[in-house]
C-alpha cells in the first residue's frame, strides 16, 4: 500500500506501567518478550495476547485474543491490530469496524480505522474519524498527530500546524516515539517529507525545544526543502538567530542527499 519514498511515524507500546494504555488501545503491562512462557500461560487471554504482540507473534496474538470475551471491543480492536502488521487491511478494517460497533465511542478503534483510510489515501474519511475520535476521548496527542498527518496529505498546512501543534501541547515527544504498533504517518514524497520535517523544526523552535528544531531543520534541508533561503527570516527561527549551531548549519547549508 506504500507508494514512492515513504517513511513511518508511529506509535510507542512499553510493557511497563501496569494501567497504562496506548492510543491503539494496547494494556500496558509489567511482562515483556523475555517472560517465561511457564508465566505468560498463567495470565488472561489479553495479557498473554499483549505478550505475544511484543513478540511480533500476530497470529498467536490473535488466537489469545479470540480466547477472550468475543464481545470485547478491546480485544476485537487488539486483533485488528494484529492484522494490520501483518498488512492483512481488509481483515484490520473488518475488526476496527466491529470495536466500534461493539462500542461507538472506543476512539482507539475508530482513530486504527482512520489509519486504514488514510493508507488508502481517503484522506477525508480518515479526518472525520480522527475528528470522531478525538470527541469521543479525552484530548490525545496521538490522534491529533494523525489529524494534523490528514490535513497534510491535503496540503492543508494551517490545520496540519494546528494540529501537531497541539498534540506537541499534549505531548512533547509524540513525534519521538517510535515502534511497531499504529502507524500515524506514511506515503511521504521526498519532498513533502522535507516540507514535514520544516514544520516540525519550525514547531520546536517555537515551544523552545531547540537541539530538535536543529535536527528537522537539518533534515529538511537534507531532503531538498524548498527554499531553503528564507529560512533565517522565518519568524518562528527568531530565537534561534543567535545559537552558534544554528548559524553553523545555515553555513554548511546541507545538499540534498
Amino acid at each position: 500500500m506504500v507508494s514512492g519514498i515513504s517513511f513511518l511515524f508511529v506509535t510507542t507500546l512499553a510493557f511497563q506501567n501496569p494501567t497504562a494504555q496506548t492510543a491503539n488501545g494496547f494494556r500496558v503491562t509489567s511482562v515483556d518478550k523475555t517472560t517465561p512462557e511457564t508465566t505468560v500461560k498463567s495470565l488472561s487471554p489479553e495479557l498473554r495476547g499483549d505478550i505475544y504482540m511484543a513478540r511480533k507473534m500476530y497470529r498467536e496474538a490473535i488466537d489469545m485474543y479470540r480466547d477472550g470475551s468475543p464481545d470485547s471491543a478491546v480485544l476485537t480492536n487488539k486483533i485488528g491490530i494484529a492484522f494490520h502488521q501483518m498488512m492483512l487491511i481488509d481483515l484490520a478494517k473488518k475488526n476496527y469496524e466491529r470495536a466500534i460497533k461493539l462500542d461507538p465511542k472506543y476512539s482507539e478503534a475508530i482513530n486504527n480505522l482512520g489509519t486504514i483510510y488514510y493508507a488508502q489515501k481517503s484522506y477525508h474519511r480518515a479526518i472525520g474519524l480522527y475528528k470522531r475520535a478525538l470527541r469521543s476521548s479525552e484530548p490525545n496527542a496521538s490522534i491529533y498527530s494523525n489529524l494534523g498527518s490528514a490535513y497534510f496529505a491535503r496540503k492543508d498546512y494551517k490545520q496540519a500546524t494546528l494540529c501537531y501543534q497541539k498534540a506537541l501541547e499534549l505531548d512533547p515527544d509524540v513525534f519521538e516515539h517510535h515502534s511497531t504498533f499504529g502507524t500515524l504517518m506514511q506515503e511521504r514524497t521526498v519532498e513533502e517529507r522535507a516540507t514535514f520535517h520544516l514544520y516540525l523544526a519550525k514547531m520546536y523552535a517555537k515551544n523552545g525545544a531547540p537541539d530538535r528544531a536543529l535536527i528537522y531543520l537539518r533534515k529538511a534541508l537534507e531532503e531538498g526543502v524548498k527554499d531553503r533561503a528564507k529560512i533565517p527570516a522565518m519568524p518562528e527561527f527568531a530565537t534561534l538567530k543567535t545559537d552558534p549551531a544554528f548559524k553553523q548549519l545555515l553555513e554548511e547549508n546541507p545538499k540534498p542527499l
